[in-house]
């Protein structure tokens, strides 16, 4: 099993595969069968046996088994909420940020457009 360290240079592929054998792994120390999990998450059994194998599955398969094994408020835990602090509301006038901002020390003094690229 990877540690959080692993994770800082990880991919989507990677990022799936650990997750879908996770996701196996509390299924099985549960002793759940693939078909009674595919029912209760209510999604196929060949999209439990994609989720678990770590292949391309749509968020909402994979929301779906983690919610039917419980593990919601885990997955919720790992993603901190922001709460916007009083001083950044009375900054913004009670407005809740909508947008980021693109930092300075991206930007530069040269413009851009489509056809600027090497390879044009």
């Amino acid at each position: 099993m990877a540690d959080n360290a692993t994770f800082l240079d990880a991919t989507s592929g990677s990022l799936r595969a650990e997750l879908g054998m996770r996701l196996a792994r509390q299924r099985l120390a549960r002793n759940v069968t693939q078909e009674a999990l595919a029912d209760t998450a209510g999604i196929g059994l060949r999209t439990l046996r994609r989720v678990e194998a770590g292949e391309p599955s749509s968020v909402d398969s994979v929301l779906r088994v983690v919610i039917a094994l419980g593990l919601a408020d885990g997955l919720m835990a790992g993603i901190p909420t922001l709460d916007v602090r009083p001083i950044e509301r009375v900054a913004s006038r009670g407005r809740e940020r909508r947008r980021a901002r693109p930092s300075r020390s991206r930007m530069s003094d040269e413009s851009w457009s489509w056809s600027d690229g090497p390879d044009d």
